[in-house]
C-alpha cells in the first residue's frame, strides 16, 4: 500500500502548472537572507529551510497557491530578493517560500507617484521613472536586486531619506493591494495610514501584491568622498552639509576611522586612518559644498558626475546604509553591527559621546535623514567588534541608557527588534483580518508561533 501524500506533495499535485523549485540547494539558498550579518541570527537560523519554493507570475496563480495552502494548512513565507538582514524571509516552520520576483510589472507612472507589482526590482523601477524626470524617494543600497515589496515589508529608509524621511513617513507610501490568507482569498485595497499597518512587518500581516508610492523630481547627482584628519571636523562637515537648506542632496553618510579602512574597493580614495563623508549633492550645488568642505579642513578625493556614474554603472550609493556593513565584513568577518537612532538636535553630541564610550570597539557609521517629524538627525549602522552575545547585549543597553534608540538587528521576532517592544492593537487586528489561521511567515510575531504544515 502506498503511503498517503504529505501536505506538500498534495500541494504540488493540485497545482502542477506553477513554477516550483524543488532542488535542495536552491531551496536552501532561497530560504535565507543576510541574517548572517548577525552571529546571533546566524546561529539560530542557518539550518532553517522551506519544503518548497514557488515563483508565481500572475495574481490568479498567487490566489490558487494561497487558497490551496490554507486548505492544506501549509505555512507561506513571502520573499523578494532576500536582501534583508533579520531572517525576514527565512521560514521557521518549513512550508512554502513564495518568491514574488516573477510578479513584477510597472502599472503606471504619474507626476509624483507610481504603482507597481511587489516583485519589481527598485533599480529597474527607477530606470523607468528617470526617463520621465522622476526618481524614487527612498533607495536602499541594495536597489539593484531589492524589490518594491521587500523594501516595504522589511526596509526602513535609504538614499533619499535625508529629504523624505523613512519610508514610513506619511506620503511616501500612498496605498497598496493585499491578499488575505484564506481558502477563498480576497484582494483588498488599503490607503494611507491603514496601508502602513503592513509596513516593516516582514510579510506577517498580509500578502502585499501592489504598492503605490510617492516620487521625487530627478536630479543629476554628483557623487563625492571628502576626507578629514579629525573626527569632529568630518562630523561637523557632514552635519552642516545635511542641514544646508540651499544645497540639494540625496545622501550624506559619515564614516569615522577606522570604518573607511574597511571599504577596500575605495581604498585609493580613502587614506589610511582618515574619517570620511560620502555625499550625493546636485551638480549645480558643487561649489557651495566644496566651500563647506574646505571650511572644515576636508579634501575631495573622489568625484563623479551623474553622467560618469551612469556610464561606469558604479555608484557610491552601494557603500552606504547596510552595504557599508557588507563591505566591512568582507575585510573582517569578526565584525557585526547595530542599528541605532539619535535624538534630533542632540545627534552630534550623542555621536561624540558614543565614540568616546566605545572607542575601538564600536565603529561609527551614521546616515543623515529626516525623522518622522521632519527633523534632521542621524541613524547609525555602527560596526561592532564582536566578542560575545552577552557583551553585544551590554553594548546595546549602554546605548539605551544614554537615550540612543536601538532597533535590535539580532532578533527574528518583529516586536523584539522594535524599540517599543510591542505592536499597536490595530496592527494585530490587521494580522487577524488578513491571516486568520496564522499561516503567513509564522514565528515572526510573538502571538503566532511557528507550526509545521498540517499541525
Amino acid at each position: 500500500m502506498n503511503a498517503p501524500l504529505s501536505a506538500i506533495e498534495r500541494l504540488q499535485f493540485e497545482l502542477p502548472d506553477l513554477d516550483w523549485i524543488t532542488d535542495p540547494g536552491r531551496i536552501a539558498r532561497l530560504s535565507q537572507d543576510f541574517a548572517w550579518f548577525s552571529p546571533v541570527l546566524d546561529r539560530q537560523l542557518k539550518d532553517k529551510r522551506a519544503d518548497l519554493v514557488v515563483r508565481p507570475r500572475t495574481e490568479d496563480e498567487i490566489r490558487s497557491l494561497v487558497g490551496a495552502c490554507v486548505r492544506l494548512e501549509i505555512p507561506i513565507t513571502p520573499r523578494g530578493s532576500g536582501t534583508g538582514n533579520y531572517g525576514q524571509t527565512t521560514p521557521l516552520a518549513g512550508g512554502v517560500v513564495l518568491d514574488m520576483t516573477g510578479y513584477n510589472a510597472l502599472q503606471w507612472v504619474r507626476p509624483g507617484s507610481l504603482r507597481a507589482q511587489a516583485g519589481i526590482r527598485l533599480g529597474e523601477l527607477e530606470k523607468q521613472t528617470r526617463a520621465g524626470g522622476q526618481e524614487l524617494r527612498c533607495m536602499p543600497s541594495t536597489y539593484r536586486s531589492a524589490t518594491l515589496g521587500g523594501l516595504f515589508g522589511g526596509g526602513f529608509g535609504g538614499v533619499g531619506s535625508i529629504n523624505y524621511g523613512p519610508l514610513g513617513a506619511p506620503g511616501n507610501v500612498l496605498g497598496l493591494r493585499a491578499m488575505t490568507i484564506e481558502a477563498e482569498p480576497q484582494v483588498i485595497e488599503l490607503r494611507g495610514a491603514e496601508a502602513m499597518r503592513m509596513h516593516h512587518l516582514w510579510g506577517t500581516t498580509g500578502l502585499v501584491l501592489e504598492l503605490e508610492i510617492g516620487l521625487a523630481p530627478a536630479q543629476p547627482w554628483l557623487e563625492t568622498l571628502a576626507v578629514f584628519d579629525e573626527f569632529d571636523a568630518a562630523l561637523g562637515f557632514a552635519d552642516k552639509l545635511a542641514h544646508a537648506p540651499g544645497i540639494a542632496k540625496r545622501e550624506v553618510a559619515f564614516f569615522a576611522s577606522p570604518v573607511p579602512d574597511h571599504l577596500a574597493q575605495l581604498s585609493e580614495h580613502l587614506p589610511k586612518g582618515c574619517h570620511a563623508v560620502l555625499s550625493l549633492v546636485a551638480e549645480a550645488c558643487e561649489a557651495p559644498m566644496l566651500e563647506l568642505a574646505a571650511v572644515h579642513g576636508g579634501r575631495i578625493t573622489y568625484r563623479k558626475t551623474a553622467e560618469e556614474v551612469q556610464k561606469s554603472n558604479r555608484t557610491l550609493m552601494e557603500f552606504t546604509w547596510n552595504h557599508t556593513t557588507l563591505h566591512a565584513l568582507k575585510v573582517d568577518k569578526s565584525l557585526t553591527y547595530l542599528q541605532s537612532s539619535f535624538v534630533a538636535g542632540r545627534h552630534v553630541q550623542q555621536i561624540r559621546e558614543m565614540e568616546r564610550l566605545f572607542e575601538g570597539e564600536v565603529l561609527m557609521h551614521a546616515e543623515f535623514l529626516r525623522n518622522m517629524d521632519g527633523l534632521l538627525t542621524c541613524s547609525a549602522l555602527q560596526l561592532v567588534r564582536f566578542t560575545s552575545e552577552e557583551r553585544l547585549e551590554e553594548i546595546m543597553q549602554m546605548h539605551r541608557d544614554r537615550e540612543v534608540r536601538i532597533n535590535n538587528p539580532h532578533v527574528f521576532i518583529v516586536e523584539d527588534g522594535k524599540a517599543g517592544g510591542s505592536l499597536p492593537p490595530e496592527v494585530l487586528a490587521m494580522k487577524r483580518r488578513f491571516d486568520p489561521k496564522g499561516l503567513l511567515n509564522p514565528g515572526k510575531l510573538r502571538d503566532w508561533p511557528a507550526q509545521k504544515a498540517g499541525a
